[in-house]
Order: structure tokens, then C-alpha cells, then sequence
């Protein structure tokens, strides 16, 4: 949690010439204003608490009956620990899973949005159908699709399997959208036996409310929402955090098994988190087991240790057989064969172009740490700020307290050296701190109001010890309901209202069309036909997104034109392209096409060609990506490549075919599925704009 401390300053905005927040001085202004606020409704309960108490002789306690009373209320002499019931974990998870599977539909529209979340959806239904991977089409620069790799014989996505084997089970019910919510409501209870053993002392109520902390949690409650593969690897971290600590406490060598199989299902949908908590935990087994081997030549130890290995290597064995199976290699990964190994963690120049050194990764793990001060709880001050004070406050740690500590640290360690800015709701490549940010932050009031002061200090809490408990849970009650009634609302819309071209019914609305068994071009922004261009010549992923983010999309169009006549590909048409870099420090965002990723080079020619491509841009376009997902109907969906289109009509000769558009520029324009005829066609492409 070291890392966690020192992120709370802004570095990346320190850090001359890389990425900043360029938000943080308004959010900062925001915090003295929340805090303020929080302070003064503090101060005035205080006052309230005061006055109450001189018209009442003899105030009678009261039991807390609040979330926060719970959270500081320490466990009473000689109580002994209780176990949860059963009625409270089904209800728990009834609970948590009726509120993820509430965002999944209301906030996120029950739909994939992302291309991260299509393309893993995609896969589950391949794997969903029986099969690993799908056959390429005879023309793939049609069909092809970020993150979907179709570079030799197969198609299948470049993530690793497991998020999208668990979806498939959810694909085949029709509802992939309650998987992630699904999960969520696992990792609560999880969440909640992990209290248990990290906190044996502590009362039912205050373990209860703990986990119910985790649950409403807004930054763990959106991710659980969502089709992202991040919620489901914490769910299979928290059962290995929870059969580690059974294993700690009963030395069962099945409990190290279990530990082992949910560390090594972990790593089948995210290896780099799997292996961030996976070393810990085997580092600490290898220990227990040496220690009892040295102090008493007890055997217990060691099998446990085995046993813990071969679970982790039951799941890794399906892993690598199924990228086998795909890329050719079982060490392998889809995105190394897409972007090659500059994809990988490390300090080099990344897949997109950019040189990625130690201290752009100190920048990225400052925005994740500094964005995490917003995201987590949504409060109106730095939401970090109750769990760096009690982990401050706190002097003696437990072992499975330390071995989630120091997962976390390690895991933000590894990120540093990983190229990519992984936002989407929040900073979700730390989904996985959520352990350990919820717990701390929920024994924030206990740690404050139980730490060790100095004689005098300590004599005056003692005297006002109701007081400062009044103060501490009306400072926290007021940031809880003002997140509730002025952050999230804000929150919600921001997240309803984005992503608005991938939430479109496409089945719905081709059925309304009447377009049924039909061939369905899709026309893409210029930009996107650009890139899909590329690669069909074999320009590779990286290349294709460093040169149509460095180059004029004009000069890209009429060079590619080139490539296209001779029939130049591979290594012979990215020579021919790299030479349009040299003008990259003139370009910048198109100002004539809605599609702000295209870019222009401020005097350059335009010839009828490019003239057409901007027009259609303005005449409304559609994404390719979410129309991967559509199967009712009976239709084929092809990207739009201009004249290349004829070879589409001569592979679906039978079909009657449609132009699908929006109707305008407007992202939430309505469709058209225009009705289009062959030889209409044939003479279009005829055209000089062709």
C-alpha cells in the first residue's frame, strides 16, 4: 500500500512531457468544498450531541444500529467470534446480485459496449457452438475487427479463455449480460468469509457491515455491471484469499488444492493479476511448508504445497491447450500474435507507438491512484483518504492481513510496467486492490478512535470519547449520503448516456426494416475503412494504428490506393507507407468529418475520392464491431470497402443486399437500411469517387 500512499500526489501531472490529469486541481477544489461541508455537518452534530446530552441526566447507551456505528463499534471483552449464517449469505447475495443485474440493464443496457467486452462476448459464443475458433472468410478484411485475431486460418479473440468460457455457459441461456453481476454477488459473500478470517474477533453486526460495504461499493458495483473480465478474476482471488486462509487455520491439503485451482482460474482470465496475488501465496506456503519441516519434520507442509501447485496447473493445462489449439503456441496469447510481444509488460516501445518508460508507468499508476480517489466510493472527499489513515494508524498486522497487502502492492507493481491506460469506469486494471481499499476504509473508525495518543491526548479523547465518535460517523454519514445524492446521479448519466452506438437492437431494427436473409453492408466512418484497408494489405496492428494516428487521411487513402493496384501487401506496402510519418508533426484531428479520429494535414490536397469518403462521412455512418454479435435474421454483416464491395456481391449472389447507415451524423440518428441493386452498383463503382 506504499504505492497506494505516495499516489495520492499528483506525479503524473510532476512528470514533464507524458500523460497528466488534467482534472485533478478541479477535483481538489471539489474535495476542500466536500470536506468542508462534511467537516461543518460534523461539527454542528457535535453541538447537537452537546445539547441533547445536558437535558438528559443519565443518558442511557444505545447498540449501534448504523453501517458506520458497525464499522467502529470493537469487539466487546471476551465475545466470542461468530460464524455468518446461511440466511445471511443467500440473502446477502440475492441482494448484491439483484443491484448488479440492475445496473447491468438500466445503466449499461444489458449490451457489451466496449470492443474489449464484444469481442469476449464473440468468443463465448465460438466457444459456445463447440469450437475454438470460427474458419476465416475467403475475403476476411470484410469481417475483421479490433482485438479479433484472423491472421492465419482461424478467427477468435485475442483475450485469454477463461472470461469467455464462463460467458458461453451464460451465452447459451441468452444471458450474458447477468454473468458479471453473477460473479459480483459471489465475490460479496466471498468478500464477507474473508472478513471472518481476517477479523475472527470482531462482531457479526461489524462483519456484516463490512460486506455490505463491498457490496454498494459504486467502483466494485458498475465493474460487476459490466461485461468486463475484471469483477469475475477478483471473484476467483477473493475464494483463493478465503481457501488460503481456511488453509492457514486447518492445514488441510485440500484447502491448498482449492487455493491453487481458484488462483490458477484467475490466471485463465487475467494472468498478470492472477500472478500478482498467485507468488504471495506460494512464497507463503513454501514457507509454512519449510518451517514444519525443519522445526517438527512434519510432511502436512509440503503436500499442501503440492497439492496447491497442481490445482493452479489444472486450469493453466485447459489455458494453454486451447491457445494451442488457436495461436499455435501454448505460451502464446491472442494479443501477441495481433500486436507482436511489444504487447507484453515491460519498459519498450508499445504496440500503438509510444516509448513506455519507467516513469510514464509512474504516471499511469499515479492516474490510477488519483482517479481511484473519485471512483471508489464517489464521496465528496479523497476516498482514500479513511483507508491510508487507518492503515497509518495500525501497528500489528495479520498474516493473511499482509498477504492481501502485499498482493495488492505487487499487482500495482506489475502495472507500472505495463504500456496501456486501462480506463473504463474507473482505473480497472486495480479492480483487484478492492480487498483491501474496502477493508481499511471500513476500519477507518475504529482505527481513529483506538489509536494510541500521547498521556494527554489520549486523557482528552477518553473525556470526550462521545463526542469524537459523534463527530467521526456524522463526518462519514454526511460524505455517504451527499456521493448518494449528488455524485452518483451524475455518475449514473454519465455512463447511460455513453456508448451509444454500441447499445443498438440491430436485430430489433432489421426485423422492423423487413431485412431478413439479406447481405448487409455496413457503412463504416472513412477512418475505420482506412484501418480495415490496411490490414487487408497485411500492414500489421501496430503499424496500422501508428500510421492512422500519424498520417493525413487523405495522403493514407491515396497511397493505399497504390498498394491496392500493383497488389502490394506485407512487408512491401508498409515501406510504402511508413514515408507519410514525416508530416506527423503537422497533422491533427479532422475538422471536416464527425469522426474526430481522422486525421489532417492543414494545406493538403484533396482529390474526388477523398472529397466523397468526408461526404459520406457527414451522411451518417455506423460501427462495425457490436454487429458482430448479430445472428437473428438470417443476415450477413460486411463492412463497406467501396468498389472492393463487388467481391462481396459474387461471394452472396442470391441475397438481396442493403446499405445500413445512420441518417445523419448524430450518433443517435435514426437507421436506414437502404435497399441497394447489383448493377446500380457495379456502375457506382465505376465512378471516378470510387
Amino acid at each position: 500500500m506504499v504505492l497506494t500512499l505516495l499516489g495520492c500526489l499528483p506525479f503524473a501531472n510532476w512528470i514533464a512531457g507524458g500523460r497528466s490529469d488534467p482534472a485533478y486541481a478541479s477535483r481538489w477544489a471539489e474535495w476542500g468544498y466536500g470536506t468542508a461541508i462534511c467537516i461543518g455537518v460534523a461539527i454542528l452534530a457535535v453541538i447537537i450531541a452537546r445539547g441533547t446530552a445536558r437535558w438528559t441526566a443519565h443518558p442511557a447507551p444505545t447498540p449501534p444500529h448504523t453501517i458506520a456505528d458497525a464499522l467502529a463499534s470493537p469487539a466487546s471483552a471476551g465475545e466470542a467470534p461468530q460464524r455468518e449464517t446461511w440466511a445471511f449469505r443467500t440473502l446477502l447475495f440475492a441482494l448484491a446480485f439483484a443491484l448488479y443485474a440492475t445496473i447491468a440493464r438500466l445503466v449499461f443496457s444489458g449490451r457489451p459496449l466496449t470492443i474489449d467486452e464484444l469481442v469476449q462476448v464473440f468468443q463465448a459464443h465460438i466457444f459456445a457452438t463447440g469450437r475454438l475458433a470460427l474458419p476465416v472468410a475467403p475475403h476476411r478484411e470484410f469481417f475483421s475487427a479490433l482485438n479479433v485475431v484472423d491472421l492465419a486460418d482461424k478467427v477468435y479473440s485475442q483475450f485469454p479463455a477463461g472470461w469467455p468460457a464462463m460467458l458461453s455457459v451464460a451465452e447459451r441461456l441468452h444471458a450474458t449480460w447477468l454473468a458479471g453481476p453473477f460473479c459480483g454477488a459471489v465475490s460479496v459473500v466471498l468478500f464477507a468469509h474473508l472478513v471472518r478470517l481476517l477479523e475472527p474477533e470482531a462482531p457479526r453486526r461489524t462483519a456484516r457491515a463490512r460486506a455490505v460495504l463491498f457490496a454498494i461499493t459504486p467502483f466494485a458495483a458498475f465493474q460487476f455491471g459490466s461485461h468486463m473480465n475484471h469483477g469475475p478474476t477478483l471473484m476467483w482471488l477473493l475464494l483463493a484469499m478465503v481457501l488460503l486462509g481456511e488453509h492457514v487455520r486447518g492445514r488441510s491439503a485440500g484447502l491448498a488444492f482449492g487455493t491453487g485451482l481458484a488462483l490458477g482460474a484467475a490466471a485463465t482470465l487475467r494472468p498478470l493479476d492472477a500472478f500478482a496475488f498467485a507468488l504471495p501465496a506460494g512464497a507463503w506456503l513454501s514457507w509454512r511448508a519449510f518451517d514444519a519441516w525443519r522445526t517438527r519434520k512434519d510432511r502436512t507442509g509440503v503436500v499442501a504445497l503440492v497439492a496447491s501447485g497442481v490445482g493452479v496447473a489444472l486450469p493453466m493445462s485447459a489455458l494453454l491447450y486451447v491457445n494451442f489449439r488457436t495461436t499455435g503456441a501454448p505460451l502464446a496469447f491472442g494479443y501477441e500474435v495481433l500486436w507482436g510481444s511489444a504487447h507484453g509488460i515491460g519498459f519498450h516501445v508499445s504496440p500503438w507507438g509510444a516509448s513506455h518508460t519507467p516513469a510514464r508507468g509512474v504516471e499511469l499508476l499515479s492516474l490510477y491512484v488519483t482517479r481511484l480517489q473519485t471512483y471508489l466510493f464517489e464521496t465528496p472527499f479523497p476516498a482514500l483518504l479513511p483507508a491510508i489513515v487507518a492503515l497509518a494508524l495500525t501497528r500489528r498486522l495479520r498474516e493473511l492481513d499482509r498477504y492481501v497487502l502485499i498482493a495488492s502492492t505487487f499487482l500495482g507493481a506489475l502495472y507500472l510496467a505495463y504500456w496501456h491506460d486501462g480506463f473504463f469506469l474507473g482505473p480497472r486494471f486495480v479492480v483487484c486492490w478492492l480487498p483491501a481499499l474496502v477493508l481499511w476504509t471500513a476500519r477507518f473508525p475504529s482505527s481513529l478512535l483506538g489509536a494510541r495518543l500521547p498521556v494527554r491526548a489520549a486523557a482528552w479523547r477518553a473525556a470526550h470519547a462521545a463526542e469524537a465518535r459523534t463527530f467521526v460517523h456524522a463526518f462519514l454519514w454526511t460524505g455517504a449520503v451527499m456521493a448518494t445524492g449528488f455524485s452518483l446521479p451524475v455518475r449514473v448519466t454519465q455512463y447511460r448516456s455513453g456508448l451509444t452506438s454500441t447499445r443498438v437492437d440491430y436485430s430489433s431494427a432489421a426485423a422492423g426494416a423487413g431485412v431478413r436473409d439479406a447481405l448487409v453492408i455496413v457503412r463504416e466512418s472513412w477512418g475505420a475503412q482506412l484501418v480495415a484497408r490496411m490490414w487487408s494489405a497485411g500492414v500489421s496492428r501496430s503499424a496500422s494504428e501508428t500510421l492512422y494516428a500519424r498520417v493525413d487521411a487523405c495522403a493514407l487513402d491515396r497511397t493505399l490506393r497504390d498498394i491496392e493496384a500493383i497488389g502490394a501487401r506485407d512487408a512491401v506496402a508498409e515501406s510504402r507507407l511508413w514515408p507519410l510519418i514525416n508530416d506527423s508533426a503537422l497533422v491533427r484531428g479532422s475538422p471536416f468529418s464527425p469522426d474526430s479520429t481522422e486525421k489532417y494535414r492543414p494545406g493538403a490536397p484533396y482529390d474526388a475520392v477523398c472529397v466523397a469518403r468526408m461526404n459520406d462521412d457527414r451522411s451518417g455512418y455506423v460501427h462495425f464491431a457490436p454487429l458482430l454479435l448479430e445472428r437473428a435474421n438470417g443476415n450477413v454483416y460486411a463492412r463497406d470497402l467501396q468498389a472492393r464491395d463487388s467481391l462481396l456481391l459474387r461471394d452472396f449472389p442470391e441475397r438481396q443486399v442493403y446499405l445500413l447507415r445512420h441518417l445523419g451524423p448524430a450518433a443517435d440518428a435514426p437507421l436506414e437500411w437502404l435497399p441497394l441493386r447489383r448493377d446500380s452498383l457495379l456502375r457506382a463503382w465505376r465512378s471516378p469517387a470510387h
